[in-house]
């Protein structure tokens, strides 16, 4: 059975097999939020291309949360007409609180599939 690239991302799997997980820990487990297995548990494949690899990652999650602001301004802006500054910086704050592990999370999912040069094989592993 062949998974899906969407999917895969989704699932956080690896680009490799599509089957092992990336990260070690659930998503909302705070501890280890953000950590990668060096290798993928189920076909073996190395998941850190390079030292730091991972640190260009950032410029990923500093897009998503510019996305999210942009998004939460217009919406609010839309529904609600013009408010209070503030309401608008509270409602950004904790928005980018709530989904920060989200965020920090897929924003090395999609920097691995897309600089990773690691190349989907279905009969891997």
């Amino acid at each position: 059975m062949q998974h899906s690239l969407i999917k895969a991302m989704l699932e956080a799997k690896c680009p490799k097999c599509r089957k092992g997980d990336l990260f070690s820990v659930p998503v909302f487990s705070f501890k280890r939020l953000t950590h990668i297995h060096s290798t993928c548990p189920h076909c073996g494949e190395d998941l850190m291309p390079e030292p730091d690899f991972y640190y260009g990652a950032m410029y990923i999650s500093y897009a998503l949360s510019v996305a999210l602001f942009l998004t939460v301004i217009v919406a609010i802006n839309i529904l609600f007409g013009d408010l209070a500054i503030w309401i608008y910086i509270v409602t950004v704050i904790a928005l980018n609180l709530l989904l920060l592990p989200l965020m920090l999370r897929y924003s090395k999912v999609l920097y691995l599939y897309m600089l990773g040069k690691i190349h989907y094989e279905p009969n891997r592993g």
